[in-house]
């Protein structure tokens, strides 16, 4: 399971970030369809600052923060996405 977070106030930037999740996701769900995830846009304040972000936009898999103040590639944001992925089973 992968739990994906959007940290930002809407801005065409974090809009961005957004779509770069949603469709490394997906290129993901190609591999394995029965792979479970959500993504969610925070642009409250008070929860963006519950983790250490300087900078949005900013990207959080499974509680943790992988990316802040630019917008990843597609391709990086892959490979945090399957780091998640190995450390969920490596905790099985």
């Amino acid at each position: 399971m992968l739990n994906i977070k959007v940290l930002g106030a809407g801005c065409e930037a974090c809009n961005w970030v957004e779509q770069q999740a949603v469709a490394a996701l997906e290129t993901l769900m190609e591999e394995d369809p029965s792979l479970e995830a959500t993504i969610q846009h925070v642009q409250d304040y008070g929860e963006i600052m519950k983790y250490p972000v300087m900078f949005t936009p900013a990207l959080v898999v499974n509680e943790k923060l992988v990316c802040a103040g630019r917008i990843p590639t597609v391709e990086e944001t892959i490979a945090w996405l399957r780091e998640a992925l190995d450390g969920a089973k490596a905790e099985k």
